[in-house]
């Protein structure tokens, strides 16, 4: 790669020194399987040659979750990352256990992103915890945490933070992501972990479990690099023509199933709704039953739930208020052309500010 700076110090992480200029493919040890092959989480650390900040990239701490494992990939590749302005913490596989079972949480049934700070002598999940804390966490100055919605459930990129801090807000603001969600931290998540060591941090919200979703993917890369941008971190960069102007939803409501039976959806994920609008049916299978779902509020969807059978009081669509709902719309429809641009064969290889990422 470049050549090392003698003007800028190595990077010690895991126990190694990576020189500027320089990265390296480093291994986290978080335990063994049954059958007592090691088991590690991979962390690239990307060293560049001039100061600036330390961005931590997390993606799959619930180990379904795998469009952020993509967008882990993709960043790796860019050409960009040559002329790197601090260093870039890769870590595209965080719960490596649930990863390799296709399943959310660790072998004794924990989640992960509820079992921060940690403690060397805890649970498993404390303890993987512990180690995430003490060897990314308190190495980083700024975390993107990349997520998707849970198994049969579908979420509308959209970034979650706590916007009482202005050092959210602007991450968030340089994210792009269509729409942008106040998120009070959460007991024992790696979020709070962050909060009380004063690291920002914004989560990114895409897709559903299980499944690659390209607009998703294309829109967490993107996004990455508008807050490593926005961070200074890339030097002389040409600008996307196309901007989004993420809105800030006012607040959320979850529309619930009154009753058990087959949902027969009416409106997709994305789609501007008004108060009382129809947004499923809920039937039997004989036809005796036909309930109607309306929501209570206007707004767009951003949540839904895939599966067609449903139960009393399950979740089935997830609305985001905002206090100009036809701008929001116009927002979830440009990122939308957005992303199909980025689709284009003739522009499938590049980053979003037109560089070729092959490798």
């Amino acid at each position: 790669m470049s050549k090392t700076s003698s003007r800028r110090a190595a990077f010690d992480i895991l126990g190694e020194q990576v020189a500027p200029g320089t990265r390296a493919m480093l291994q986290m040890d978080i335990g063994k399987l049954y059958t007592n092959t090691p088991l590690s989480i991979g962390v690239e650390v990307i060293h560049g040659k001039h100061d600036g900040p330390v961005l931590l990239v997390t993606a799959a701490i619930h180990g379904d979750e795998l469009n952020g494992i993509e967008v882990c990939r993709r960043l790796a590749k860019l050409p960009a990352l040559d002329r790197l302005h601090g260093t870039l913490v890769l870590v595209p596989i965080v719960n490596a256990f649930g990863f390799i079972q296709q399943i959310r949480y660790l072998p004794d049934r924990r989640d992960l992103n509820r079992c921060f700070p940690g403690s060397e002598k805890g649970s498993l999940g404390s303890r993987i915890a512990y180690l995430i804390r003490k060897e990314l966490l308190e190495k980083c100055t700024h975390v993107v945490d990349l997520h998707t919605g849970a198994i049969h459930r579908s979420n509308l990129p959209q970034i979650r933070a706590n916007l009482e801090d202005d050092a959210n807000v602007a991450m968030a603001q340089a994210f792009g992501a269509p729409v942008v969600m106040h998120s009070n931290v959460l007991d024992g998540s790696f979020r709070e972990a962050a909060d009380k060591l004063g690291k920002p941090f914004i989560l990114y919200e895409a897709g559903q479990a299980l499944r690659f979703d390209e607009p998703s993917i294309n829109g967490g890369v993107k996004g990455v690099l508008g807050v490593m941008d926005h961070l200074g971190m890339l030097k002389s960069r040409r600008r996307s023509k196309k901007s989004i102007e993420p809105i800030v939803a006012s607040s959320s409501q979850w529309v619930r199933a009154a009753h058990d039976g087959m949902m027969v959806a009416k409106t997709e994920l994305g789609e501007r709704v008004k108060k009382d609008d129809l947004l499923a049916l809920i039937v039997d299978p004989y036809g005796e039953m036909e309930l109607e779902v309306r929501t209570p509020v206007n707004g767009i969807v951003i949540g839904r739930n895939n599966i067609p059978v449903v139960n009393e009081g399950e979740a089935l669509f997830h609305v985001a208020k905002f206090d100009t709902v036809r701008e929001a719309a116009k927002t979830v429809e440009q990122f939308h052309e957005h992303m199909e641009d980025l689709n284009d064969p003739d522009l499938r290889h590049t980053d979003p500010w037109g560089e070729r990422y092959d490798s």
